[in-house]
């Protein structure tokens, strides 16, 4: 009786094992199958659109009618080799369909038009060239200008972060119009970045009649132009785009300094803790986690700098305020190049893939470190 019961428990536990091996081979079939006649449709419309073969589809319909009865193939291969739990698997299904079709797709497209010819000013159309715009991305001094700008951008996020932590010190303590000075602080991350190049770059900082100008020659600057000089134009972005995202850290520190323990901060007060080692020893620590993810969602946002850069200044004076989503933009809007700017925009996409998964690791071993 108990080797019975122990075999229907095993047979529950394992659904699947009920089901009989023919339909289990008629769903990997069905999978393979359908896997296959995809694979070959897409491998031969891209021999076709490459010119390296002769057979092929003027349009890529076929692959999608391919990858519609590939989805179905997908579907049928749950329920005739996991029974019940491939039905309910089948509610997953879309979403998973979806996101190749939105996400895998474009991307490996992309790819394929970065190894192209294809600009849209020209009369021969697309035509394939393999690694000619890899080679030029690569002696591109403007490309590597912007790069270059990128980690100078990224690093200005570490000023960003202590002004923000003043700030939701300052909003976090017992102060006068405490609330009043938080929705204030605030207004920035309201407006758009196009707004805010218009309503400061080219009103506030405009160098023959703006306030900050006029301003700035009372203080004995003979020549204000904030955007005529590399570096000065480059500060004036950084402040500018900080002036707009600095609430956003502001922000979520303060959200954590409200749910920090009075009871902690009151226990390093007795002990006779002074307000900077209540900070440094006590408060910041307890805030790691909080800033950390601060920090890398500003990261995040600054890596796609592009709107402010482009509405004031167009990546001038000579490229350089350019950030790469900016002179991407120039690419496409200016020059019409499809293929060469879809090659630069693949490269920084693995770039900021790569960087963005070392940056998670490295703040969840400071973070584990530091506690």
């Amino acid at each position: 009786m108990a080797e019975q019961t122990s075999t229907a428990n095993a047979w529950a536990a394992n659904p699947a094992d009920l089901i009989p091996a023919g339909r289990k081979r008629l769903g990997w079939g069905l999978l393979a199958l359908a896997t296959l006649g995809l694979l070959a449709i897409i491998v031969v419309q891209v021999l076709y659109k490459t010119e390296m073969s002769t057979v092929g589809f003027d349009t890529w319909r076929p692959v999608i009618y391919a990858y519609i009865l590939w989805g179905a193939a997908l579907g049928a291969w749950q329920v005739l080799t996991r029974g019940e739990d491939g039905q309910r698997a089948l509610f997953l299904l879309p979403a998973l369909l979806f996101t190749i079709a939105m996400v895998i797709f474009p991307t490996l497209f992309g790819f394929y038009i970065a190894l192209t010819d294809w600009n849209l000013s020209s009369f021969t159309g697309r035509r394939f060239n393999g690694l000619d715009n890899f080679w030029q991305m690569l002696a591109d001094p403007y490309y590597r200008n912007a790069l270059f700008n990128m980690v100078l951008y990224v690093l200005a996020v570490l000023v960003e972060y202590v002004i923000a932590f003043g700030l939701a010190l300052l909003l976090n303590a017992q102060i006068r119009a405490r609330k009043f000075f938080r929705v204030v602080f605030l207004l920035p991350l309201m407006l758009s970045p196009v707004a805010v190049s218009w309503m400061v770059g080219k009103s506030l900082m405009e160098y023959r009649f703006g306030p900050a100008a006029t301003l700035a020659r009372h203080l004995g600057w003979d020549n204000p132009a904030f955007f005529s000089d590399p570096i000065t134009a480059r500060i004036s972005i950084m402040m500018l785009d900080a002036w707009t995202f600095i609430p956003f850290m502001m922000i979520m520190l303060l959200a954590g300094l409200q749910a920090m323990s009075r009871e902690v901060l009151e226990a390093a007060r007795v002990d006779g803790a002074t307000a900077w080692q209540t900070f440094w020893q006590v408060t910041f620590p307890l805030m790691l986690p909080v800033s950390v993810t601060a920090v890398i969602l500003r990261i995040i946002f600054k890596l796609k700098l592009a709107d402010i850069i482009i509405t004031l200044t167009s990546g001038g004076p000579g490229g350089a305020t350019d950030s790469v989503s900016s002179f991407i933009y120039r690419e496409y809007r200016d020059r019409s190049n499809v293929g060469y700017g879809t090659m630069l925009a693949m490269a920084y996409l693995i770039i900021i893939v790569v960087f963005v998964t070392w940056l998670l690791k490295f703040a969840s071993r400071f973070v584990r470190n530091v506690n």
